[in-house]
């Protein structure tokens, strides 16, 4: 293609894919936490099922661009006390609300039922029925995180053609990765709450954008990961200063406290 002979177009694809995998971390995290409660012989095929869906999701919504662009055009207004102007509601604020909702009560859900020991089935039927719930999740919280996601690409690229491309190299790129971030995820349950609490601040974050009140996500990128290397240390110094018998008779439960 033409396109693709011009260098700027090289560096935006390049500024994109870096760009689709860092705002992809949310993704993963959620999918890594909601596929923690499966079987392990099911987690890696709710893993690809739920990165899968998606790529799927954001191919269709760059297809779809003329909806996109028009997602902010306001449906209704609604009359708020003590403002001088009505509020206006856009099909991008209803999306992003309920997904933050979404987040807010999934996250919520999950710190509760960690800190209260409650586990799900480990029947053949609850297995099934398990995946199926958690496919669900992931089907709704990937409309959430794409179309914010394509949000993103439509300001940092003019032809769709270079957004897919972006969009494939990015999640190729999260499922070379995601086993490795969720087998780390669910194997430390201090890091899983920390993800939990992190995924909290993310579904308020994108509530509060619903409302029109931009926060810079550079400040909770950062937030995170600073967090986890304070975590990652905590981790290295009670290894250094566990005893060697305590360790070697220490029994791993993955998700548990």
């Amino acid at each position: 293609m033409e396109i693709f002979a011009n260098p700027d177009t090289w560096i935006s694809l390049l500024t994109l894919t870096f760009m689709e995998v860092v705002l992809g971390i949310d993704n993963i995290v959620f999918i890594s936490i909601v596929v923690g409660r499966l079987p392990q012989a099911e987690q890696g095929r709710g893993r690809t099922i739920g990165l899968t869906l998606a790529l799927v999701f954001r191919i269709m919504l760059l297809l779809g661009i003329s909806w996109i662009v028009n997602a902010n055009t306001p449906l209704f207004t609604i009359d708020v006390p003590f403002v001088e102007n009505d509020f206006p509601v856009s099909w991008r604020d209803i999306i992003l609300f309920a997904g933050g909702l979404f987040l807010l009560a999934k996250s919520t859900t999950e710190i509760h039922n960690k800190l209260e020991g409650e586990e799900e089935g480990h029947g053949g039927a609850a297995k099934h029925g398990t995946l199926s719930k958690i496919i669900v999740q992931i089907i709704l919280i990937d409309i959430v995180f794409s179309f914010d996601s394509i949000l993103t690409a439509v300001g940092l690229a003019q032809h769709v053609e270079v957004m897919i491309v972006a969009v494939i190299l990015a999640m190729g790129i999260m499922l070379i990765f995601a086993k490795m971030v969720s087998d780390f995820v669910n194997e430390h349950p201090t890091v899983k709450m920390l993800a939990l609490s992190f995924l909290i601040l993310i579904g308020f974050m994108l509530m509060v954008e619903a409302i029109h009140m931009h926060i810079p996500k550079g400040y909770i990128y950062f937030a995170m990961f600073f967090s986890l290397m304070v975590e990652l240390l905590n981790m290295k110094l009670r290894k250094r200063t566990t005893p060697v018998h305590l360790r070697q008779n220490e029994v791993k439960e993955p998700g548990t406290l």
